[in-house]
């Protein structure tokens, strides 16, 4: 393999994204690397957010730490979603109890003259990748790692809102009343996630997801305009380079949360897994993206507060609601800060424990 990284030993996850029949069905969790892990915490404690970001050796620790605990089937690069923005020149800044940050948001439409028309992924986001090979090389094969961006329209959203928004109305304005700049905004951003995710790739990632986290705050129609378009690029994009760079064609998951209304145009995206949140029945969501692609999720992470043998209910009854093939299982979201440890266990022990006992039967 590239790079000389060490031999897959569980390529469950990676079998299951591909749709090829597996023994158990494949468990990791959004967030899986974070707060809720008193070992998180502490590696955090003296860093900035955005500089553990910035450093491949805190991130490569902070990555392996749930691996150590639980028997997940796949580790996920800790990075954030908010690199890119960076990448463009734009200032983010964690701010306690408050979340990220843009001291100087976008606002009027030439402010996208501020940002970088052309992004050289390498010198602005070096770092991630770095932190992508020494995780491949540290996982030693254990199981296949995960790199990821955020989806044009997410990025954008926080962009212009300057942070975490409850309606997203500065920027969905600029949806309706600069519909060109919206566009313009949108394609630098696909242009350079596609660069970014083909970087991480080279840098040793096995697979990608792309994070549409704020595609709830659409409707079907605005969706169909400013979001869908640019994540079929992003998937035909990546495709493509890969290809032409010789690199490994991986799996690709597109996450796009609350949007039930477009699961049938994203199973035609170009993804092989399209990830749920928590508000859609298995059996809806399989009919929508019909048999040729695999979905991921959706357990509601608040049923993790459950005791640990309703855990095991909850997921037995979601593996009986998707099939043990096909499926990778997850939460509809990623795990809350104030979670326990222990049950995130019993999460992925049940997925494990149930998903063969269906198989022999």
């Amino acid at each position: 393999s590239p790079k000389g990284f060490p031999k897959l030993k569980n390529d469950t996850f990676l079998r299951a994204a591909r749709g090829e029949e597996t023994e158990h069905t494949p468990v990791w969790c959004m967030r899986q690397a974070g707060r809720y892990l008193p070992e998180f915490r502490e590696t955090r404690a003296a860093q900035d957010f955005f500089a553990t970001c910035r450093s491949p050796k805190l991130c490569c620790e902070l990555t392996l730490q749930p691996l150590r605990r639980f028997p997940l089937d796949a580790a996920i690069i800790f990075s954030d979603i908010l690199v890119v923005p960076q990448a463009l020149g734009m200032e983010v800044v964690m701010v306690p109890g408050k979340g990220p940050t843009f001291p100087e948001p976008l606002k009027e439409v030439e402010d996208l003259l501020k940002l970088r028309q052309k992004v050289d992924v390498a010198a602005e986001l070096g770092y991630v990748f770095q932190a992508i090979t020494l995780t491949r090389h540290s996982l030693e094969g254990k199981v296949p790692l995960i790199g990821f961006s955020g989806a044009p329209w997410t990025l954008m959203s926080y962009m212009i809102e300057g942070g975490g928004s409850t309606t997203m109305a500065k920027a969905k304005s600029w949806l309706y009343r600069h519909p060109e700049a919206s566009h313009r905004l949108l394609r630098l951003l696909a242009d350079v996630v596609t660069d970014y995710l083909v970087g991480q790739v080279a840098a040793g990632a096995q697979a990608l997801q792309l994070f549409e986290s704020h595609a709830g705050h659409l409707g079907p129609e605005q969706f169909q305009e400013f979001a869908l378009p640019y994540i079929r690029d992003i998937a035909r994009g990546v495709k493509s380079k890969l290809k032409a760079e010789a690199l490994p064609l991986v799996p690709m998951i597109v996450f796009a949360k609350d949007a039930h209304y477009a699961l049938r145009d994203l199973a035609q995206a170009g993804y092989e897994v399209v990830g749920l949140d928590w508000t859609i029945r298995p059996q809806e969501a399989r009919a929508q993206v019909g048999k040729d692609v695999t979905l991921q999720g959706n357990l509601d992470p608040c049923a993790l507060y459950s005791p640990k043998d309703k855990i095991g209910e909850l997921v037995k009854k979601m593996l009986e609601g998707f099939g043990t093939q096909r499926y990778i299982a997850n939460l509809g979201h990623g795990l809350y800060p104030d979670m326990d440890p222990e049950h995130v266990g019993a999460f992925v022990e049940a997925v494990h424990a149930h998903s063969r006992h269906i198989n022999k039967h």
